[in-house]
């Protein structure tokens, strides 16, 4: 039987992370956790289940899910984030496939996204396919900061594995607003990262048209009051990404000129 490594990034997890290890349970031969020095219960709940924790500095999404990934001691990798949970069909396949071998380099899991408890079907968080279990040899992490995903050589064709991941974003709004208050902030250092300006009507713009583009380009709307309140939250995101970016990018400017 081949062994299986599964990898979670934490930070005051203490709702979630217990059903989503009870899922890894005959699913996950090791466990790592790197956690962002929680100040809960997450780590408490990890001791119990056996994971191996380490503590580290949030730098970005995939460069703490790649440093999770070095941790390892199997080849095989399976990544999950702590609000999310294994269905029993991919816990068996899983089971499965660790029994009879790993025959593809790279896997991809079906993740179905929750909103306050209702899953949705757009507004950018619909049903989407995911390279979830992979051969660290031959794929791994890119690195950024926001829009994570792993990466691998072309020539790879992932296998789609049966079943699903389901991923309960929040279980209130106050729980997505604060998720989105930090996502803004991870976005405004790779804005002000790769721009030497913001113009000061950019933020509105970019905010409008984050609006649009998740109402209508992604049917927002058809997500009922969930899809709206996802839409404008989503336009004060950006507005505040663009916002802080010009904030820093201002700051950088005049320690440039005091040197």
């Amino acid at each position: 039987m081949e062994r299986l490594s599964a990898t979670i990034i934490t930070r005051n997890e203490e709702k979630n992370i217990g059903r989503c290890l009870e899922a890894l349970k005959g699913v996950a031969d090791e466990i790592i956790v790197v956690d962002s020095y929680s100040t809960d219960r997450t780590l408490d709940i990890c001791r119990r289940y056996g994971c191996k924790i380490t503590n580290r500095e949030f730098q970005g999404f995939g460069s703490q899910r790649q440093y999770a990934t070095g941790l390892t001691t199997n080849s095989y990798v399976l990544s999950i984030d702590a609000d999310e949970v294994l269905d029993d069909e991919m816990r068996d396949f899983l089971i499965h496939l660790k029994t009879r071998g790993f025959d593809h380099r790279v896997y991809m899991a079906r993740v179905q996204n929750y909103f306050c408890g209702l899953p949705l079907c757009h507004s950018g968080f619909e049903p989407a396919w995911k390279v979830r279990l992979f051969n660290k040899r031959y794929a791994n992490w890119n690195l950024r900061d926001v829009s994570d995903k792993v990466t691998y050589p072309d020539s790879v064709v992932p296998f789609r594995l049966p079943g699903t991941i389901h991923h309960f974003r929040c279980d209130s709004l106050d729980e997505f607003y604060k998720k989105e208050n930090r996502i803004a902030s991870l976005e405004a250092r790779v804005i002000a990262a790769s721009n030497s300006s913001v113009a000061s009507f950019m933020p509105r713009v970019r905010a409008t048209w984050q609006y649009v583009k998740c109402h209508i380009y992604e049917s927002a709307w058809l997500d009922g009051s969930a899809g709206f309140t996802i839409a404008r939250r989503r336009a004060k995101t950006t507005y505040e990404a663009y916002r802080m970016a010009r904030h820093i990018i201002g700051e950088r400017g005049n320690k440039q000129s005091t040197k």
